[in-house]
């Protein structure tokens, strides 16, 4: 279940197992009814679904094999979740980042002496002196004191360890592996770092029954991995702020520092905004690098720490066995199971205690600054109009590769100085009040001032700038991607985003088109696009097009400074039809054309009512 729920990961559509006579073990275990798994065996059966060692394999049209025994401990990071570090190479990996990361930005950076520190073996202890002077930034620590603690803070120092809701903690054979890691490092006597900030955040409440009865929380909580809540927290941004003293040195220093966490999602700016290097790992591995406290070591070769005898504890040390597991699983019931879900819709006192307004429809109120009614539907005619060529449209945002729902869509925390703080101070709401975009996903509003303004964006519209900047056009002023789009729409201008390969990739965001949208994005040329973003993007009325062949933005000599024409589309759109495009600007007139990426008439439907909410409501009507 773990691996086929992670999927996007690995950059499959689905990961599909078989039933067996272990997904009726599992059923039991965690509290269904016997009725419910004579169904499900007796269903699957029927279908030819359930397998055993005798069933036949099923006939494919392509196979791959995989060797159990080449499968090695791995992370994936540190910006994206695909891309797999293998725990021995984790330190040269990390090393390459850093250097991809900090190269350019300090022109004492010599590649070849990059290549020999990456290379450079032995302990996590920073390298020959002379090489760290000679490499400029990349050998940058700070000295923090925070509680009479008194430590370095450098590239590659753990700042996070969350062991956090999502795939990992739905898998008992891993919590209770990292509550066995943890007590036998408590009685190695290993600590965590100073400068790192633990949570457990499981997606269960059963979790915390079965760490409980198998008595390793405690050693959890020594470790400081103390129950901060159940569902998504660290994943999405709501790990809360770093202590000061260690985001004044990461800022001052320009650290790139880490997070390790058991999530499923690590795109950047997502984790935390001072933290550029973020590993998703299994939930004893995190417990590991929370003791280790960077991930410029090799957890394979170098020690966690010392014990009280000053002994050097390697991670072979402190790892459970199978075995091991095995038997504290034991402890896993289906009590647990049914006692926490048998009244899980009634909801807590302070739920039941709310006061739920009567009538068919929702009561908006004007003042809340959490629940807006949504602008979809202002001045909606009953018939949708003809379709028109887009005319005078400007750019809003050049991007490059593999830009991500994340880069796209509000996540994480509320900057203070930001369109979307600002909106919330004018509204009376202090920062301590802000909560996160998450929280106020049905306040368009803020949605809307949070699109496009992820810290790690890069505009290439507005060069030397990271963040939701660009630059409103003719005139050329830089300013917030929200505040040019205001401009525009006073103007009457329509805007376009032109982007790369891969566009949207990552999880699968409904504000990652919502927010274009309102900002007045009409349409996307894109070198490729993911299917669903692509999906979302014709369901929010954005028109989804594509460059041809080997074309890109960089070879048909676009800047993204030009006005553009799409013509074409008030002929009587067709799935996959051709446009021409006509881009006018400092360097002239160019004409190229681009292929429609709605695929079937029920999409040119949604697009032609200008989105699936306005289709759904005419049916309706």
């Amino acid at each position: 279940a773990t691996i086929a729920n992670m999927a996007p990961e690995y950059g499959a559509t689905i990961g599909f197992f078989p039933v067996d006579q272990e997904t009726l073990a599992y059923l039991k275990l965690s509290g269904r009814t016997s009725e419910q798994i004579a169904l499900v065996e007796a269903y699957t059966k029927e279908q030819g679904l359930f397998r055993t060692g005798q069933t036949p394999d099923p006939i494919f049209s392509d196979t791959l094999e995989l060797d159990l025994s080449q499968v090695e401990p791995s992370l994936a990071g540190p910006k994206r979740p695909q891309d797999r570090v293998l725990l021995r190479e984790a330190k040269q990996e990390f090393r390459k980042a850093l250097a991809d990361m900090l190269h350019g930005k300090s022109n004492d950076l010599d590649p070849e002496r990059i290549a020999d520190w990456v290379k450079e073996g032995g302990s996590a202890v920073a390298p020959d002196p002379a090489i760290m002077h000679h490499l400029g930034k990349i050998g940058a620590r700070a000295a923090v004191e925070i509680n009479g603690n008194k430590f370095d803070v450098k590239h590659g120092s753990v700042v996070i360890a969350a062991i956090t809701s999502c795939t990992n903690t739905s898998n008992p054979a891993v919590m209770i592996g990292a509550g066995l890691l943890a007590k036998k490092a408590v009685e190695k006597g290993l600590s965590v770092k100073p400068w790192v900030k633990t949570s457990l955040a499981p997606g269960s409440k059963v979790v915390m029954d079965y760490l409980a009865k198998t008595g390793v929380l405690p050693y959890l909580e020594k470790l400081a991995f103390y129950l901060v809540g159940f569902g998504c927290t660290t994943c999405i941004g709501n790990s809360g702020p770093l202590e000061e003293p260690i985001a004044q040195a990461v800022k001052q220093e320009d650290l790139v520092v880490a997070a390790v966490l058991s999530g499923n999602r690590n795109f950047e700016g997502r984790v935390h905004s001072l933290v550029r290097a973020n590993y998703l790992a299994s939930p004893p591995l995190v417990v590991a690098y929370a003791l280790a406290g960077t991930v410029d070591i090799n957890l394979e070769k170098h020690a966690l720490g010392h014990s009280a005898a000053g002994e050097e504890v390697y991670l072979k040390d402190i790892w459970p066995s199978d075995a091991e597991i095995r038997e504290a699983m034991k402890t896993v019931d289906s009590e647990m199971f049914r006692k926490q879900y048998q009244n899980v819709f009634q909801g807590d006192a302070i739920w039941q205690r709310l006061d739920v307004p009567q009538g068919s429809t929702f009561a908006w109120d004007p003042s809340s600054t959490y629940v807006k009614n949504p602008p979809y539907f202002v001045n909606m005619p009953d018939q949708p109009a003809p379709l028109k060529n887009i005319s005078g449209a400007r750019v809003l945002a050049l991007l490059g590769d593999s830009v991500t729902t994340d880069h796209i869509s509000p996540a994480g925390n509320i900057p203070e100085d930001s369109p979307a703080g600002k909106y919330l101070i004018a509204h009376g709401v202090t920062k301590k009040d802000f909560n996160s975009y998450g929280a106020r996903r049905g306040n368009h509003e803020v949605m809307v001032r949070g699109t496009f303004a992820n810290i790690r964006l890069r505009n290439l519209l507005a060069g030397g700038t990271e963040g939701g900047f660009t630059r409103h056009l003719p005139d050329g002023k830089v300013t917030t991607i929200f505040e040019a789009s205001e401009l525009y729409a006073r103007e009457g201008v329509p805007l376009i985003v032109i982007a790369g390969k891969e566009y949207g990739s990552g999880s699968s965001r409904d504000w990652a088109a919502k927010g274009p949208a309102l900002l007045g994005v009409r349409a996307v040329m894109a070198q490729s696009y993911e299917r669903i973003h692509r999906s979302n993007l014709i369901g929010m009325g954005i028109l989804p097009l594509q460059f041809l062949g080997g074309q890109t933005p960089v070879s048909l000599g676009l800047t993204g400074e030009e006005a553009y024409e799409i013509r074409g589309i008030d002929g009587g759109l067709r799935p996959g039809q051709i446009l021409d495009v006509q881009s006018k600007g400092l360097s002239g007139i160019i004409d190229f054309k681009v292929i429609t990426r709605i695929q079937t008439p029920e999409e040119v439907n949604y697009y032609r009512h200008g989105g699936i909410l306005q289709y759904v409501l005419r049916q309706l009507g």
